[in-house]
């Protein structure tokens, strides 16, 4: 290895997760048909809002049936309008094996106080599924943004269940092929793989989670931002484009364009070509390497979006510091803003690698990493 710097550079140094990278060539310009100024109870707001969750249904391949809402508050927001106004009326089981997973256990056990069994597994590894008893309540994060962990596929959840799974999607949608048959509400934000602005979510809804709705009354005072029915009915209208709160129609436009944008590469099948593509040219280049590795253990687990990455050097004396000096020199170098491990995560790297990323650009920053990690290697000596 040598401290030569790398000739090529990623054209686009943006690898954060979320807010996530701009689709490719985006231009302001491409928002010039957003109606500012008007009401999003106009038609042409109304028209806008429909459009979105028509282009989301199409895009996903979301069954006709599911219910699919424009919600404040990002998918925060969404999980959260879920987990107050479903929850409580069965027992509950909650999976975490990262940081966002450990929040909506906090959420269900200390704010809503339900007796709910907790399943947990370390940063780079995943809940024995088998475990779960999907009779109850589950909730569960489908990619672990934070730990670059995902579950593989659907095939362990029963088709026959008599609990309802909720699943915080937001790193996954437009990245994993989610199995909708499998899953009774799925939430995301627009600003992951599409690489939308921040603040808006989405709420999809099974049949069966309807009926819940329309049948289950919480225990607890429901805010007026969650409530989802009146009445005992659903309201229809949230789930047409009659948002609870004022949308963004600067941030419903730019969704608008993204989503076109996936359907010009072919829908949901050229979107996880890219996301694959670009979690390959990854795990190409640390393969073989005994001073970085992926913090996923298990390949058949690793994420194709939030691609986590340790530093396994024994040279290194303080990991947390080491890994925080790398990420500030691919910041420095121009080359990865905002590259390093989430805070509550095991120190290391973590580079974005959804959609809107051209591989090229991410098999451009590898050797970059590898000029870091020589040259820090070189200070601390």
């Amino acid at each position: 290895m040598s401290t030569t710097a790398p000739a090529t550079r990623p054209v686009n140094p943006r690898f954060s997760s979320g807010p996530c990278a701009k689709i490719p060539h985006f231009s302001l310009d491409m928002l010039a048909d957003a109606p500012l100024g008007r009401s999003h109870r106009a038609a042409i707001g109304k028209a806008k809002l429909a459009e979105a969750i028509d282009l989301t249904r199409e895009v996903l391949g979301v069954p006709a049936d599911y219910r699919i809402g424009i919600v404040p508050a990002s998918d925060t927001g969404a999980v959260e309008m879920a987990l107050w106004s479903l929850l409580g009326a069965r027992k509950v089981e909650m999976l975490a094996w990262e940081s966002f997973g450990e929040g909506w256990v906090t959420d269900v056990v200390k704010q809503l106080k339900l007796d709910a069994v907790v399943r947990k597994a370390d940063y780079g590894q995943i809940v024995d599924f088998t475990q779960v008893d999907f009779n109850n309540d589950v909730v569960f994060t489908w990619n672990g943004t934070t730990s670059g962990v995902r579950v593989p596929n659907g095939d362990v959840i029963p088709a026959d269940r008599e609990g309802l799974t909720i699943c915080d999607a937001t790193s996954a949608a437009f990245a994993m092929d989610l199995p909708f048959d499998k899953l009774d509400v799925v939430t995301f934000s627009w600003q992951k793989v599409l690489g939308g602005e921040g603040a808006h979510g989405i709420l999809i809804l099974s049949p069966r989670a309807v009926e819940r709705l329309e049948s289950y009354t919480p225990a607890w005072p429901m805010p007026k931002i969650f409530r989802m029915t009146k009445g005992g009915k659903l309201i229809e209208g949230i789930f047409k484009g009659e948002t609870i709160n004022t949308p963004s129609m600067l941030c419903v436009e730019d969704y608008l364009v993204a989503l076109k944008w996936a359907l010009g590469l072919g829908g949901l099948k050229g979107l996880i070509a890219r996301c694959d593509a670009n979690a390959a040219a990854v795990r190409d280049f640390i393969a073989g390497k005994d001073w970085i590795a992926d913090l996923a253990q298990d390949p058949a687990t690793a994420s194709t979006t939030s691609v986590c990455l340790k530093f396994t050097d024994p040279r290194i004396k303080d990991g947390a510091a080491f890994a925080k000096a790398v990420a500030k020199r691919l910041e420095k170098e121009g080359v990865a803003l905002d590259a390093g491990a989430y805070r509550d995560a095991p120190a290391g790297l973590r580079i974005w690698c959804g959609a809107t990323v051209e591989t090229s650009d991410v098999a451009a920053l590898m050797p970059w990493i590898e000029h870091a990690f020589e040259t820090e290697i070189a200070a601390q000596a």
